[in-house]
């Protein structure tokens, strides 16, 4: 009998004796390294309920914490801080709770601890939320020279929309409307900086907006860009092609 048409190319052979040997490897693997409780109720190990079950408990929770500090606690209730725990700046207070003359929850003072972890400035943060550049804002003071932690509304009411709005102003610093104060193109209601969701900044709606500065014919500087409404764009609105912040120019 002619057996050459069952012989295998060769390198047909070594992928499967490389398969062979992954698969026997990840067996040898399952059993000696994976945990005997995996899978028993679902991808994770069972025994890990009764390890965190078993680890010894650091956090006391805010509604201990105002057991005591129950003045604090009604201050913070009603605060911009209202939805925070108490150890998310005094850290774990579990030892406190047994022992308050011996163990004293940490009150962080120095600048640069704890209030920064929130309220430095990152352009991943969501608008609006108070953001400051360290180095420039009230360099040196420590953050709780001027706020209280507990209720930090700020002492006065910010005169400056960058206060909030830091991505925004350091865009629209560098830019060609550097120059230009916010409640150029925005109409803000005084109770916007008091409570900004309730009271949001108007925003132009219409191509003629821009065309009182960049119209043909407009009374504006002559060094400003000047464009034919009728023909350019078309329909579409100004700021679809051109970021108001930083147009180009």
């Amino acid at each position: 009998m002619n057996l050459g048409f069952w012989k295998f190319p060769d390198q047909v052979v070594r992928l499967a004796i490389l398969f062979a040997l992954a698969i026997a490897g990840l067996i040898w693997v399952r059993h000696e390294f994976v945990p005997e409780s995996f899978g028993e109720r679902g991808h994770y190990r069972l025994d890990a309920i009764d390890a965190v079950a078993a680890t010894e408990t650091h956090y006391a929770g805010r509604q201990v914490c105002v057991e005591c500090h129950d003045e604090p606690g009604e201050v913070v209730s009603s605060s911009y801080h209202r939805t925070l725990s108490c150890e998310v700046c005094h850290g774990p207070a579990s030892r406190h709770v047994e022992d308050p003359d011996t163990f004293k929850p940490e009150i962080p003072r120095r600048r640069g601890r704890a209030c920064l972890y929130c309220h430095e400035y990152l352009p991943s943060r969501p608008t609006g939320f108070p953001q400051i550049l360290e180095r420039q804002h009230n360099p040196m003071e420590a953050c709780i020279t001027c706020h209280d932690p507990h209720d930090p509304t700020p002492p006065e009411t910010p005169g400056s929309c960058g206060a909030c709005h830091g991505q925004i102003a350091s865009t629209k610093a560098v830019s060609h409307h550097g120059t230009l104060e916010c409640s150029t193109c925005h109409t803000t209601a005084p109770e916007h900086s008091v409570n900004p969701r309730a009271a949001r900044p108007s925003k132009p709606s219409q191509r003629s907006f821009c065309g009182r500065c960049h119209a043909t014919g407009a009374s504006s500087s002559a060094e400003i860009p000047r464009v034919d409404l009728d023909s350019h764009g078309d329909r579409y609105l100004c700021w679809q092609c051109h970021y108001p912040h930083h147009p180009e120019g």
